[in-house]
Order: structure tokens, then C-alpha cells, then sequence
């Protein structure tokens, strides 16, 4: 348990630091830790359909999009489905992108009641680098975690 606090602990500091509405922000690094370490632990993928199909899955993950593929629409049925799909008291990681959709998904999954909401940071992709492409310094794919394309 000593391994989970510290990065619980850390994740929670950033949250404090960066204002956020919900319970912490972890690295990508942190995230997989958590999901080996912690029981009950859940990844709450949040792109969309056409971004597991085509860019790569998380194996285990929760796959729910906050945005609808094509029009980026705001899924209506995200809460209701993450209601339906994990446990209201387990500690819930959202992984997006780059962190900008599974920061507002975590922010609604708080508001909605689940009180363990985590954000990670840099999402799957990462931030784009100065050429405007990304996957080159961040995020889970380029941490190396597990990951596969369909």
C-alpha cells in the first residue's frame, strides 16, 4: 500500500497546484503502476471509437467516449454508461488524447459522484511537438506502455 499513497499522494498535490474539480493528476507512468498495484483500479479511455479503431487500444480498458466521432458531440450517455460499466468507489484513471477530454470527463464523473477521479496527463498521444505532431515525448504510447492497434 506504501507504493499507491506516494502516487496518490503526488497526484493529488498536482490537483491542489493546477485547481483541479476533482481528486488528482497522474503521469502515464503513475497510471500503469496504479492499474498493477491498486485493487479495483479502472482506465476510462474516453476518445473516440475512431480513435481506439485506428490510433490503438489499451488492453482492459473502459472504453466510453465523451465526444462522439464524427462532430465531436458531447455523448449524452457518458455518465449513465460509466454508472453502468465500474463501481461509484473505484478509483477511476481517464485517459484522452492528450489529457484535455479525460480532464472534463473526470471533472463530470466527480460532479456525478464518483469521488476517486483521476486525470492522466499527456493522455495516449501526448503533446504536439513544435512540428505539430505528436507522439514523439509524451503520453502513453510513448512511455512505452502497454498498448495495441486493432
Amino acid at each position: 500500500m506504501g507504493r499507491i499513497t506516494e502516487i496518490l499522494s503526488l497526484a493529488q498535490a498536482r490537483a491542489r497546484e493546477l485547481k483541479l474539480a476533482y481528486e488528482g493528476a497522474l503521469t502515464p507512468r503513475e497510471a500503469y503502476e496504479l492499474l498493477q498495484l491498486a485493487p479495483g483500479a479502472r482506465l476510462v479511455d474516453v476518445r473516440t471509437k475512431a480513435e481506439w479503431d485506428w490510433v490503438g487500444r489499451v488492453p482492459g480498458a473502459v472504453e466510453i467516449e465523451w465526444m462522439a466521432y464524427p462532430g465531436n458531440v458531447l455523448n449524452p450517455h457518458f455518465i449513465p454508461t460509466l454508472k453502468h460499466s465500474v463501481m461509484t468507489e473505484s478509483l477511476l484513471m481517464f485517459l484522452c488524447r492528450s489529457g484535455h477530454r479525460s480532464n472534463a470527463a473526470a471533472r463530470a464523473a466527480t460532479e456525478a459522484g464518483f469521488p476517486d477521479c483521476y486525470n492522466i496527463l499527456e493522455g495516449f498521444e501526448g503533446d504536439k511537438d513544435a512540428s505539430g505532431q505528436r507522439n514523439r515525448s509524451g503520453g502513453w504510447r510513448a512511455n512505452g506502455l502497454p498498448w495495441h492497434q486493432s
